[in-house]
């Protein structure tokens, strides 16, 4: 992971496996001399690492870590232990991005395992208190689940997204203008909590595939059962409430429960046009390839 440029967004990718209105009222800027932070992630946790390392989370959500937070105490627990090494190299995929979804930028969290010491930087600090060793609020439950579904990539590509909302004390992620600008397209909503199993779910926002059209992003655009563990809802607009701006769903409702929630946007890129001459992933040849409009691009399978 490395620190590109000093603006307010994340940029980030999950890789996937087989199988988050109008703008007229400006958004704040990041305040004067604030550090804001811009991240391009590489691939690793897929839709079945999440779903399998969500159940097996579940079992540590008020005995484990949820309890114990994510400090020295919650690593060093028996149930972290436990649960760590029954399969270290999907767990320590799933910690990399629990960490930098609830730990803030400049810190680290750690564990060794015989001679193999795992290292995760924190990003986001979306759950402030969490990461200080406190039990997670269920505000941290729920943002953290939001941010873990909108990391997820269907086809394990590098996609640069724009994520907007709040941390759980409601404190605004960075953002400048010049950021919602260069990210124009509203991708999708992200909402539910994985620590109590209550499920995790994906809407549209302002943008959904045409035929003629592909995405990395299939998770949110497309609503993809292989993305599960994420259920696609429809659009944000029946279940989520803007922020005061506008500019991001702050809580979408769902089963009668509400939820903190978070915001994806996209820039214009990473919508890619069947027939345009240019074979880009995930478009493949005729053979392999369910669109009609993507088959020109592509050429004959070998």
């Amino acid at each position: 992971m490395k620190t590109l440029v000093p603006r307010a967004m994340l940029w980030m990718a999950l890789a996937a496996g087989c199988g988050p209105v109008g703008e007229s009222a400006a958004p704040a800027e990041a305040a004067t001399g604030q550090v804001t932070r811009a991240i391009e992630d590489d691939n690793g946790l897929t839709p079945n690492g999440l779903a399998f390392n969500g159940l097996a989370f579940n079992g540590l959500a008020f005995n484990g870590l949820a309890f114990n937070g994510l400090a020295f105490n919650g690593l060093s627990s028996p149930q972290f232990a436990s649960w760590f090494q029954q399969h270290p190299s999907e767990s320590n995929d799933f910690m990399k991005y629990l960490v930098r979804c609830a730990v803030p930028e400049g810190q680290t969290r750690s564990y060794t395992l015989g001679s193999t010491t795992y290292e995760w930087p924190g990003s986001l600090g979306l759950a402030p208190g969490w990461a200080n060793g406190a039990a997670a609020t269920l505000e941290e439950q729920q943002v953290v689940s939001a941010c873990l579904a909108a990391l997820t990539n269907k086809y394990g590509r590098s996609v640069l997204l724009s994520v907007q909302g709040t941390n759980a004390r409601g404190v605004r992620i960075p953002t400048t203008s010049g950021e919602l600008a260069d990210f124009p397209l509203r991708e999708a909503c992200f909402f539910g909590n994985l620590f109590t199993g209550e499920g995790l779910f994906v809407g549209n926002d302002q943008i959904m595939l045409r035929g003629n059209q592909t995405s990395l992003r299939a998770c949110a655009l497309m609503g993809k059962k292989e993305c599960e563990p994420l259920v696609h809802v429809g659009s944000c607009h029946e279940f989520c409430q803007h922020d005061a701006t506008g500019t991001y769903f702050a809580r979408c409702t769902r089963g009668g429960i509400s939820y903190h929630a978070l915001s994806t946007r996209l820039r214009p890129q990473e919508i890619y046009i069947c027939g345009d001459g240019r074979c880009q992933f995930p478009e493949t040849c005729a053979r392999n390839n369910a669109s009609p409009h993507c088959k020109q691009d592509c050429g004959t399978c070998d």
